[in-house]
C-alpha cells in the first residue's frame, strides 16, 4: 500500500540496534509476547464471562453475553495477536511516524496532516450514534487492559517506545487511511499533464483512457446523458515536476444465485487486492453477542467490527469503485504566499503550524497551507512553479464506522442498502447475497458533483470549479437479481456511457471483469470448487488479444537466433496461461513491456519516463490506444533517422526480451520459467533491517508465483521494481448461503503478528498452493473445529 511503501524506504536508515547480546536475551525478545491461547484470564473491564475459541490457525471465535463485553474481548485480543501492526496504522493516521523511525519520515507525516484525517474523524465522531460509540468505547477498553498488563511485541521493545492508550478516535481515522489508499488521481492526472507539456496534446491523449476500449460496464443496464470523451480531459497548461509512483490496486467480486448454483441458493466471492506485506492487512474473526449480532469475516487492526463477511441472514464483500475522488487546483497566491485570489478576492490561507518530534530527539516546526478546498501540496509533489491545492474526497462527510457496523446485523437487501448509503469515502461496489436467495450488488461511493470532468487541473482563481455535493446515493447504479443470475465487478467501468454523472477514468483494464464473466457463464451451474479455480485463475484476456498482434509483427522476414526462434515458438503454442511454469508467459509479459517502453522512452524525459512507468494504468491506456493506429506518432523512434514501423518496434522489443530473458536465466528457453523471475516475498516493515530479519524471523520468500496484474488471480509488481510481487489478492472468501459452514477462507499470512508464533504467516503455503481452510460459523461447528479455548472472566477467581 501507498504509505508502507514510504515506510519501507525510510526505515533501514532509522533503527538504532543495541547489540543482541546472548541467547536468553533474544529468545526473551522472540518469545516475551506470546499469548498462551488456552489460558484463562482475568479482564476487570468485563461484565460477563466471554469464551474465546480459536481454531487449527488460531482464528478468534468470541462469544459474549452483550455487545459491550464482544468488543471489550476483541480488542484484547485482537491487541494479543495484532498490536504493533495496530499502533502503526496509527502513527500513520496521526502523522507521527518519525518519532519511531526518524527525521526521514518528516515529509510522510506533514502529508499525513495535511489529509486532516482527525478533523474528519472528529466529525464523525461527534454523530455517531449512542451504541456504536458504545461499542468503540468498549473495544478500547479492551486494547488498553492489555497494553497496560501484557508484554508488548518485540518491534516496541527494538523501537524503543510504549504505545499510547487507545482512543475511538483512533479507529475512525482509519477510515481516512483507507480512503486515501484507494484515491484515484493522485499521481495520474499530474504525470498526464506533464506528459502533455513535454509531447503535446494530440500524443498524451493516448494516454488517457477511452471508454470505447472499456465496454464492458459493472452495472449495464443503467442510462443517462453522454459522458465527455477524451479531448476534454488536456485543457491545462502547466509545468509540472516529477512525482512518485502509485501501486497498483484492484479486487474481485461475484455472487450467482439458486439459478446458476449447485446448491440451490446464491454462492459469493471476494478478493479485495491490496499490498501484500506481513503483517497481512487483514485480522480474521467470528464475533457472537448472545441475541443480538453473529457475524464472521475480516476485521482491519485497530477497528472493531467486520470489514466483510457474513451473518446469520447475509454475506457481503466489496471492490474499488476507482471514483476520479481527486483534484488539483492552480492557485494564485499574493507576494508572501498568505493569501489566495478566489472570484477577485484575495481570501485568507489557513496557516497551520506542525511540531515533528523525531526519534533522534529533535523538535521540527514546519508549516501547512490550506485554501477552502484543502491542502496547498507542492513540497509534496515537487511541483515548484505553481501553488497547487487539492480537493479530495476522503474529507467529505461520510460514515463507514456506521455502514459496517450496521451491515454486521443487516438481515435484508433493504437493511443492507441502508447500511451502505454512508459508505462514501472509501467508494466500493459491495456485492451482496442472503440466505433467501437473494444476491445484488450496489456501488456505494462518494462521486462528486463537479464542472468538467475531473482529470483536467482547475484554476484555482474561480468557485466555478469547486464540487456541489455528491451523486445522492438514490442515483448510484445498482443490480438486485438480474436475470441473468450473476453479479460481478473488478475495478472495470462503473456504468454504460449514457450514465448521467462523470464516475471515473481511472478504471481498470476489463480483462478480469470479461474472464470472471467468462467463467461465470461457461457452466450452468457453479459449485464451491468453480469459485475457487476462479479466484486463482491466470488466464490472461490481454494475452489472448494481443499475442497475435505481436505475432503477426514477427512474422516476417527476419534472421531469428536459434534462442529467438524457441522463444517465438513458444508464443506461438501458448494458452495464454500465466502459469509459473510457462516460460510463454514469461516471453509475453516482458514482451509486452518492452514494447511499451520502445514506444514511449524516446518522447519523454529521462524523469518523466520514470515516472509514467511508475502509473503503469498509463501505459496500458496508451497501448490500447495507440496500437490498432500503427501510424501513430508514438512509434516512430525520433532518435533514429529512419521512421520505424509498429513491425519494427516489436521485433526490436523481441530482441531485447530474448536479451533479458537470456541475461536473467541462461540461454535455454525451456528454462524461462515465469515464476523464475516473478517472486514475492511477505516482508515486515523491519525486515529492511538483515540483522533483525535473521535474529527475529521477520520477512519470509521469496516465493515463485503464477498470473500477473491482467490475471483474476493477480499478482502485480510495478514496473519501476519489476516482477518483484508488492500486490495481490489480500484474503480469498467463498460464502455459501445454502449452509455458512460450508464456506471457505485463506489469507496470505496469518492470525498473529508476533513473528515468533507459530501462527505468523502459517496460510501462506495454503494461499500459495491455492488451497482454503474451513471457515465455520454455527456453534457446534466452532466448538468442533476449537484447538485453543480461553475464558475472559470479570473477576479473579
Amino acid at each position: 500500500m501507498k504509505i508502507f511503501k514510504r515506510i519501507l524506504a525510510g526505515v533501514a536508515v532509522v533503527i538504532v540496534l543495541v547489540a543482541i547480546a546472548g541467547f536468553f536475551f533474544l529468545n526473551n525478545l522472540r518469545k516475551g509476547a506470546l499469548p498462551d491461547y488456552d489460558k484463562n484470564l482475568y479482564l476487570p473491564v468485563l461484565e460477563d464471562e466471554v469464551t474465546v475459541l480459536r481454531d487449527s490457525f488460531a482464528i478468534p471465535h468470541i462469544r459474549a453475553k452483550s455487545e459491550a463485553d464482544l468488543y471489550r474481548a476483541v480488542g484484547f485480543t485482537m491487541a494479543q495477536d495484532r498490536l504493533w501492526q495496530m499502533d502503526l496504522l496509527r502513527r500513520i493516521t496521526q502523522g507521527r511516524l518519525s518519532e519511531i523511525l526518524g527525521k526521514d519520515q518528516l515529509e510522510t507525516d506533514l502529508l499525513l496532516r495535511a489529509l486532516r484525517f482527525r478533523e474528519k474523524s472528529e466529525k464523525v465522531l461527534a454523530q455517531t450514534s449512542p451504541e456504536i460509540l458504545k461499542n468503540l468505547e468498549a473495544f478500547c477498553e479492551g486494547v488498553n487492559y492489555y497494553m497496560e498488563k501484557f508484554p508488548l511485541p518485540p518491534e516496541f521493545k527494538v523501537l524503543g517506545y510504549h504505545p499510547d492508550p487507545w482512543e475511538p478516535l483512533h479507529s475512525i481515522n482509519l477510515i481516512g487511511y483507507m480512503s486515501w489508499d484507494l484515491t484515484s488521481g493522485w499521481g495520474t492526472e499530474m504525470v498526464s499533464h506533464q506528459v502533455k507539456n513535454e509531447v503535446g496534446k494530440e500524443l498524451a491523449a493516448d494516454l488517457i483512457p477511452d471508454m470505447e476500449n472499456h465496454p464492458t460496464a459493472i452495472f449495464p443496464d443503467f442510462t443517462g446523458t453522454e459522458i465527455p470523451t477524451a479531448e476534454t480531459f488536456l485543457s491545462a497548461s502547466m509545468e509540472l515536476e516529477k512525482l512518485g509512483g502509485s501501486i497498483f490496486r484492484g479486487s474481485n467480486n461475484w455472487a450467482v444465485s439458486g439459478k446458476k448454483s449447485q446448491t440451490g441458493k446464491p454462492l459469493l466471492a471476494n478478493d479485495m487486492h491490496l499490498g501484500l506485506m506481513s503483517p497481512g492487512i487483514w485480522y480474521q474473526m467470528h464475533h457472537v453477542a448472545e441475541g443480538s449480532v453473529n457475524v464472521t469475516g475480516l476485521v482491519l487492526p485497530g477497528q472493531p467490527f467486520v470489514i466483510c463477511g457474513h451473518n446469520d441472514s447475509i454475506a457481503w464483500g466489496m471492490t474499488n469503485v476507482a471514483v476520479d475522488d481527486l483534484d488539483f487546483y492552480a492557485e494564485t497566491l499574493n507576494e508572501d504566499s498568505t493569501k489566495y485570489l478566489l472570484d477577485g478576492q484575495w481570501k485568507d490561507l489557513v496557516i497551520q503550524e506542525e511540531l515533528i518530534h523525531t526519534k533522534e530527539g529533535e523538535i521540527i516546526n514546519e508549516t501547512l497551507k490550506f485554501t477552502h478546498r484543502g491542502p496547498i501540496v507542492n513540497r509534496f509533489k515537487k511541483a515548484n512553479e505553481t501553488a497547487l491545492s487539492i480537493h479530495w474526497l476522503g474529507n467529505e462527510m461520510s460514515d463507514e464506522i456506521r455502514t459496517v457496523y450496521l451491515l454486521n446485523r443487516a438481515n435484508n437487501w433493504n437493511d443492507f442498502r441502508d447500511a451502505a448509503k454512508t459508505f462514501k469515502s472509501v467508494s466500493q461496489n459491495i456485492v451482496y447475497a442472503d440466505v433467501a436467495g437473494n444476491i445484488g450488488l450496489q456501488c456505494s461511493a462518494g462521486v462528486p458533483l463537479r464542472e468538467g470532468t475531473g482529470i483536467e487541473i482547475y484554476p484555482g482563481d474561480t468557485s466555478l470549479y469547486d464540487w456541489q455535493g455528491l451523486v445522492p446515493f438514490e442515483e448510484l447504479p445498482y443490480e438486485f437479481n438480474p436475470e441473468r443470475g450473476y453479479v460481478s465487478s473488478a475495478n472495470n467501468k462503473t456504468a454504460p456511457d449514457d450514465y448521467p454523472h462523470y464516475i471515473s477514468h481511472w478504471y481498470a483494464m476489463p480483462n478480469r471483469i470479461n474472464r470472471i464473466r467468462e467463467m461465470l457463464e461457461a457452466k450452468e451451474k457453479l459449485g464451491i470448487a468453480d469459485f475457487q479455480e476462479m479466484h486463482v485463475d491466470v488466464k490472461s484476456k490481454k494475452a489472448e488479444a494481443l499475442t497475435p498482434v505481436f505475432l503477426a509483427a514477427l512474422k516476417g522476414e527476419n534472421e531469428y537466433t536459434s534462442a529467438e526462434k524457441a522463444a517465438l515458438e513458444k508464443l506461438e503454442n501458448w494458452d495464454y496461461e500465466m502459469a509459473k511454469e510457462s516460460p510463454a508467459a514469461a516471453v509475453f509479459e516482458v514482451l509486452y513491456r518492452k514494447v511499451a517502453e520502445n514506444i514511449i522512452e524516446d518522447e519523454l524525459s529521462e524523469d518523466l519516463f520514470g515516472a509514467v512507468k511508475g502509473q503503469r494504468i498509463l501505459i496500458e491506456n496508451m497501448m490500447l490506444n495507440a496500437l490498432p493506429d500503427k501510424n501513430s506518432a508514438w512509434i516512430d523512434d525520433k532518435n533514429t533517422p529512419e521512421t520505424e514501423t509498429y513491425s519494427d518496434i516489436v521485433n526490436r522489443a523481441f530482441s531485447q526480451t530474448v536479451e533479458e530473458l537470456s541475461g536473467r536465466l541462461g540461454d535455454d528457453p525451456d528454462n524461462w520459467t515465469w515464476g523464475k523471475i516473478h517472486t514475492l516475498t511477505l516482508s515486515h516493515p523491519l525486515g529492511v533491517v538483515e540483522m533483525l530479519d535473521n535474529a527475529l524471523g521477520l520477512n519470509r520468500g521469496p516465493f515463485e508465483v503464477p498470473g500477473s496484474f491482467h490475471t483474476v488471480g493477480p499478482f502485480s509488481y510495478s514496473y519501476n521494481n519489476l516482477y518483484n510481487v508488492n500486490h495481490g489478492a489480500s484474503h480469498r472468501h467463498i460464502f455459501d448461503a445454502s449452509d455458512w459452514d460450508a464456506s471457505k477462507t485463506v489469507i496470505p499470512t496469518g492470525t498473529s503478528g508476533i513473528p515468533a508464533s507459530d501462527f505468523y504467516l502459517d496460510q501462506t503455503e495454503m494461499y500459495l498452493n491455492n488451497e482454503y481452510h474451513a471457515d465455520p460459523f454455527s456453534a457446534g461447528k466452532v466448538e468442533e473445529a476449537a484447538r485453543f479455548k480461553m475464558k475472559l472472566q470479570p473477576v479473579d477467581d
